[in-house]
C-alpha cells in the first residue's frame, strides 16, 4: 500500500517560480535523483513521467544517469 504526504507550498512561491505544482514536483524529483537520494525509477515516478520521458529530460539538462542493477530491479517492481 502506498501512502502519500502533502507539502504546503505558499502560493507566492508558485507565483515567483512561475511553475505549476506538477512542475515543482518534477524539479524536486530531478534534484533528489541528481543528489542520489532517489533511484531513477522512484524519481521518474515522482515526476509523473515514463522512463523515456524522464531519461530524455535528464539528458537535456546534462544530468548523468546512474542506473544500476538495483535501480533496474526496483523499476521492474514499480512498473508492475
Amino acid at each position: 500500500m502506498t501512502s502519500t504526504i502533502g507539502i504546503e507550498i505558499p502560493q507566492e512561491v508558485l507565483h515567483a517560480t512561475r511553475m505549476t505544482p506538477q512542475e515543482l514536483k518534477r524539479e524536486l524529483a530531478i534534484s533528489l535523483f541528481q543528489q542520489d537520494k532517489l533511484s531513477f525509477g522512484k524519481a521518474r515516478e515522482m515526476a509523473g513521467m515514463n522512463k523515456w520521458e524522464f531519461q530524455q529530460l535528464l539528458g537535456v539538462r546534462g544530468i548523468p544517469i546512474h542506473y544500476d542493477v538495483a535501480d533496474y530491479e526496483q523499476d521492474l517492481v514499480t512498473t508492475k
